[in-house]
């Protein structure tokens, strides 16, 4: 069900992060963002890596990873996750969060941190700390979220030594 994305995929990425980063509840990405620079910035050549999560010729979500940083932040893993509305709740972010752990282990990062976890975003919050994620703090009214005003981003660890 999860397999790299490829060019191809992107008509059925575009949706799901135009969804997501209209709606300005769960990432901090700039709600004008264009489907020609989304794309620049989400399918990342390698060393990163995009993945999808696909049943048949349905994508149901998407991630990418990559380094958090260059240099001497390198060993550090990141990334950023995305699930279609019409899959929420279904695991999808879930089997993408594992398989990203699994990535970041396999390519011998000593870590995983999610800078900017919106703090009302519950679900996915309480889906990192079920894998071992820990907060290690909130950056209070950092996010400006429509409904809820400014909240909290959280700086989210997972320890892979």
């Amino acid at each position: 069900m999860i397999r790299p994305a490829t060019a191809t995929d992107w008509p059925s990425i575009w949706p799901i992060i135009e969804d997501v980063v209209t709606a300005q509840e769960t990432m901090p990405y700039d709600p004008a963002l264009s489907p020609d620079a989304a794309r620049r910035s989400w399918l990342l050549p390698a060393p990163a890596r995009t993945v999808v999560f696909a049943e048949g010729d349905s994508v149901l979500g998407t991630a990418n990873m990559y380094a958090n940083r260059p240099g001497p932040g390198s060993h550090i893993a990141s990334g950023s996750l995305m699930v279609a509305a019409s899959a929420r709740g279904r695991g999808v972010g879930r089997a993408l969060t594992t398989d990203m752990i699994a990535w970041a282990r396999s390519a011998g990062f000593a870590a995983i941190q999610f800078n900017a976890v919106v703090d009302t975003n519950t679900a996915a919050v309480k889906l990192y700390e079920s894998l071992g994620f820990t907060t290690l703090g909130v950056a209070p009214g950092a996010f400006r979220h429509p409904s809820h005003g400014d909240v909290g981003l959280r700086i989210m660890w997972l320890d892979l030594r």
